[in-house]
Parts: C-alpha cells; sequence; structure tokens
C-alpha cells in the first residue's frame, strides 16, 4: 500500500498519531497537575497534624518552665539536617527553657517579608533551612496557662523531598504514556492499513484490468466499497459494448462500401481509355479513404479505454523471430527492458506498426537492423511507449522524410513494394495520438523513433 503524504493512509495515520500526541501529553498534563496538588495538601495536613501533636504534648510548671518529650511518630524528627524540624519558643514574658527536635541543629529563619497570623493564630511561609534545604514552614502562638503566658510553636516540614516525590510520579506517568501511546498508535496506524485494504484491493484490481490480464473487478469487497466495484464494472461492459458496437457498425459499413467500390472498379476497366482510367483513379482513391476512415473511427472507438492493453515485448519477439526465418543473411539485435512495456491499444495495430516498419528495414539493410524498446518514467500517467528501429542501408536524405511518409510514394523504384508502408504507420500512430519521426541510424542508415501512449 502507498503511503506516501499524499495517499489517505498516511493523512489518516498523520492525523490519529498528532491526535493522540495532544491527547496524552493533555492527560499527562490534567494528572500532573492534580497529584501536585494533592501531594501538597497532603504535606500540609501532615504539618497540621504534627502541630497540633506537638502542642499537645508541651505545658508549662508553676516557675514558668516549658516542658515535655513531644514523640510526633516520624523518625525523620530525629535525623539531623533532615528538614524536619520542630521547636517551641517563649514569646510572653515569664517562660523559659525553649524546646527543639534533636534534627534542628541550627536555626529556622523567619520569613523574608512579614507573615500575618490568621484568626486561629498561625502562619505558613517557606524558607531556606539551616542544610540549604527548602522547607514549609507552619507556625502557630499558643496560650499555655491561665497567666496567659504564650509560646510559639514551628513545626517544617523537607519540601525537596515533596518536589522529588512529585517529579518521580511524572517521570512514570509520562513514560508510562509514552509506552501507552507508541503501543495505540502501532495499534491505530495497523487498524488503519488493515480497514483500508479493500481500497489497495480496488486500486490493484483496475491495475489489472488497464494492462489487460482481467476484464472485471473480482474479489469480495465490503459492503462501503462493493457499491463502487458494481459501478466500475458496469462502466467497463458499457465500454466493451461500445467498443464492439462501433466494431460491428464499422464493419457494416466497410461491406455496404465494398461491393459498389468494385462495381466502379470493374466499370472503369470496361470503359476503358481516359475515362476508365480516371474511373479506376478515383474509386482508388474512395477505397483508400474508406480504408482511412474506418480505421480511424475504430481506433478512436478504443483511444483511452481501459479493455485494450498490450504487452509489447512478446509481439516484437515473434515478428523477429518469422523476420530471422525470412532474413537469413540480416542480423538483428533486440534490446528489450526488464519490466513489461504495456501499449494502450490493440495487439494487431501494434503488429502492423512494427511489422511494416521491421519489414522495410530488413528490405534496404545491408547486414544489420536494431530494435529497441523503451518506455517513460512509470510515475508520469501520460507515460508513452519508444520504439527504435535502426538499419545500416542507405538511409533517408532529411529533406525528403516527408516525402516518404506520403502514401503510394516510393523513393526508389528498384526495390518492390507498394509504397504504403510506412504511409499506414504514420497513420496509425497518428490515431493514437502518438509520434513518428525519421533519422539518420548510427550505423549510416535510417533510424525511426515511434512514440506511442503507455498503460
Amino acid at each position: 500500500m502507498n503511503l506516501g503524504p499524499r495517499s489517505v493512509a498516511f493523512r489518516v495515520i498523520a492525523f490519529s498519531t498528532l491526535w493522540a500526541i495532544i491527547t496524552l501529553v493533555i492527560i499527562g498534563t490534567v494528572i500532573s497537575a492534580l497529584y501536585y496538588r494533592s501531594s501538597v495538601r497532603s504535606f500540609r495536613t501532615l504539618l497540621s497534624a504534627h502541630l497540633f501533636n506537638l502542642v499537645s504534648s508541651v505545658s508549662v510548671s508553676n516557675d514558668g518552665t516549658l516542658s515535655g518529650s513531644p514523640d510526633l511518630g516520624d523518625l525523620r524528627f530525629s535525623e539531623p539536617g533532615s528538614g524536619w524540624y520542630w521547636s517551641v519558643t517563649s514569646v510572653s514574658g515569664g517562660l523559659h527553657g525553649d524546646l527543639r527536635s534533636p534534627s534542628l541543629t541550627g536555626s529556622i529563619p523567619g520569613p523574608r517579608r512579614a507573615t500575618p497570623f490568621d484568626a486561629d493564630f498561625r502562619r505558613n511561609y517557606r524558607v531556606r533551612g539551616p542544610g540549604g534545604d527548602r522547607l514549609e514552614v507552619l507556625e502557630s502562638e499558643v496560650v499555655l496557662d491561665t497567666n496567659n503566658r504564650v509560646a510559639r510553636f514551628l513545626v517544617t516540614g523537607n519540601r525537596n523531598e515533596l518536589l522529588a516525590e512529585i517529579d518521580s510520579f511524572q517521570h512514570r506517568v509520562y513514560l508510562y504514556l509514552s509506552l501507552f501511546g507508541i503501543g495505540m498508535i502501532l495499534i491505530n496506524a495497523i487498524a488503519i492499513l488493515l480497514g483500508l485494504r479493500p481500497l489497495d484491493r480496488v486500486r490493484q484490481s483496475l491495475q489489472r484490468v488497464r494492462e489487460g490480464s482481467a476484464q472485471r473487478l473480482d474479489g469480495d469487497f465490503p459492503a462501503e466499497i462493493e457499491p463502487l466495484a458494481i459501478e466500475t464494472n458496469a462502466l467497463i461492459d458499457n465500454s466493451r459494448r461500445m467498443i464492439e458496437r462501433s466494431r460491428l457498425q464499422v464493419g457494416n459499413l466497410a461491406h455496404s462500401l465494398k461491393t459498389p467500390i468494385a462495381v466502379l472498379q470493374n466499370e472503369g476497366r470496361a470503359i476503358g481509355g481516359k475515362r476508365g482510367k480516371l474511373v479506376i483513379e478515383q474509386t482508388a482513391a474512395m477505397q483508400q479513404q474508406v480504408d482511412h476512415y474506418l480505421r480511424r473511427a475504430r481506433i478512436a472507438a478504443q483511444r483511452d479505454s481501459i479493455v485494450f492493453r498490450t504487452p509489447l515485448s512478446h509481439p516484437l519477439q515473434r515478428l523477429v523471430r518469422v523476420m530471422v526465418k525470412l532474413n537469413p543473411d540480416i542480423r538483428i539485435g533486440l534490446d528489450l527492458p526488464e519490466g513489461q512495456v504495456v501499449f494502450a491499444g490493440e495487439t494487431e495495430d501494434f503488429e502492423e506498426i512494427a511489422g511494416n516498419l521491421l519489414e522495410n528495414a530488413m528490405k534496404w539493410a545491408r547486414s544489420e537492423v536494431s530494435i529497441s524498446l523503451r518506455a517513460s518514467d512509470a510515475s508520469n500517467r501520460d507515460g508513452t511507449a519508444t520504439l527504435v528501429i535502426e538499419d545500416d542501408g542507405p538511409g533517408i536524405p532529411p529533406e525528403r522524410a516527408a516525402e516518404a511518409l506520403k502514401r503510394g510514394k516510393r523513393l526508389d523504384e528498384t526495390k518492390p513494394g507498394s509504397g504504403l508502408g510506412l504511409a499506414i504507420v504514420s497513420d496509425l500512430v497518428e490515431e493514437y495520438g502518438g509520434t513518428l519521426e525519421l533519422g539518420r541510424a548510427e550505423p549510416g542508415g535510417l533510424k525511426v523513433v515511434v512514440r506511442l501512449p503507455a498503460a
């Protein structure tokens, strides 16, 4: 299946891949944002729980000494430099004996800018700790006894640990989403290619029809494509019927004119003299014109048809075998391409073109005739099949090339022939929309280049 930028499969796969990437990026961003908010909220809830536990674990003696052995249930408060600290300091007079966690070996700086307490006498801010860690601080001032002695309770959490956990989660999320996205894109691409295979089968069937190896679109197509195949087959059948009808009409016309023209020719011979000769010449001209326009009508009926396709290698090989038997003294070189060259026309017409040219070359050649066949680039929809025939005979002067193509014109009366060969070839090539060129061959003889439409 063609996966070029202009193919439907490429466009669908590209669009679905782009949409999958955008969707997965949005999903990853949303999940990361939700996890971040949830983690921060849980982190602050934990700090709040530690603060309440700390407040409930501290008391004041009658002499104003802060006392207590808080156990917050987290070993990190016992590890120096962990970033998890607590402290209790006096705020009002009459209090002394500050308390701190075993993990706190220095001092915790206050907020960089004034951060007021809320209605519950609590505040939250971020600072750099003794070890350089980013700390989340939760602080509250509490009245401890009936003497209105106030202490400040402080609990911190290591924000670096929080951010590291969030980063780790985000990396895992994007890794899993990436793996899921790659798998989804591959499965989606396979599904699209499998879904479009019937279209590729239709294309291959049409190609076989154009090449002449099949007459109809055959195969089991899905319900969405079956109407297309049915209509295409109907179009092919209709084209074939039109061509057969045109052939029949051409045959009927030729048959109906054959007898009157023959009668006129006999009458011309019976009359004799100048008048009889004039009748014979004019009826002969009529016969030529009838043959010419009948052939033209037949070719026009089948031109650009998808029914008539002629692979050229086999007819050329057959013609060469015949000419070798008829002319054993002349060497024939045949150069064919590796791939098949297909002529968009009937086999009989190509054989008439190639046969006349080859017969003419064999007639004039001294010892050698070369034949080569080439096709234009397959990507060109208006491709051509090029047939080149060269001989080592006397050739035709450039100024007399146009004269050699005239019907019945013979440049050398010493050679047998009717002078119709090149004219017939010229007419057939012209009717197919091709070109015929006469030039000088490398051996010195005539070089004929014929370009015909290729399938």
